[in-house]
């Protein structure tokens, strides 16, 4: 059954997932795009592009890749893989946590977290842009937001909406 494929293959991603869903996109792709096959690389860049572009958390994406490849049945068991395992481990161990606060090896734990959430984001944005073939337009387009976004004090959807106008007019 691909349901518990689903369920079994994002509750193994649930346990490193440090900055998120998004952090994983890597490795979700390497699972039902290259190992399982259940998604090409045009599917799974889209349904990450209307995870991100409706509200709500970001493991939308999770969610969405379960209804592509087994339904309502695919939906809630990546749903629940990717949420359930970890939030469990969570709720056992917070308490023991929080009683070693103010030690070095968790202070240490704490801050090597951060670099590692920041590189897996960045690994997944490589992946999705290296999945939507960018033509040189596309990669200009990254590279005056990037600037413009350092720069200025804009909300980010006036970016959305001008990257939506130029594909409108066909130039990216």
């Amino acid at each position: 059954m691909i349901a518990l494929q689903l369920f079994l293959e994002f509750a193994l991603l649930s346990g490193v997932a440090f900055g998120g869903a998004t952090a994983l996109l890597p490795e979700m792709h390497r699972v039902v795009v290259e190992n399982h096959h259940w998604l090409d690389n045009t599917t799974f860049t889209n349904l990450y592009a209307i995870a991100q572009a409706a509200p709500g958390p970001n493991v939308l994406v999770v969610t969405l890749i379960g209804w592509e490849i087994a339904g309502l049945a695919g939906a809630l068991a990546a749903t629940a893989a990717m949420c359930l395992p970890m939030s469990i481990l969570i709720y056992l161990l917070i308490d023991r946590w929080e009683s070693f606060a103010g030690k070095r090896w968790q202070k240490a734990i704490s801050l090597g977290v951060s670099p590692l959430a920041v590189g897996l984001i960045f690994s997944g944005a490589t992946l999705i842009a290296q999945a939507a073939d960018f033509g040189w337009t596309a990669w200009l387009l990254v590279a005056a937001t990037l600037a413009a976004n350092l720069r200025l004090k804009l909300h980010p959807l006036w970016f959305i909406a001008i990257g939506a106008g130029l594909g409108l007019l066909g130039l990216v």
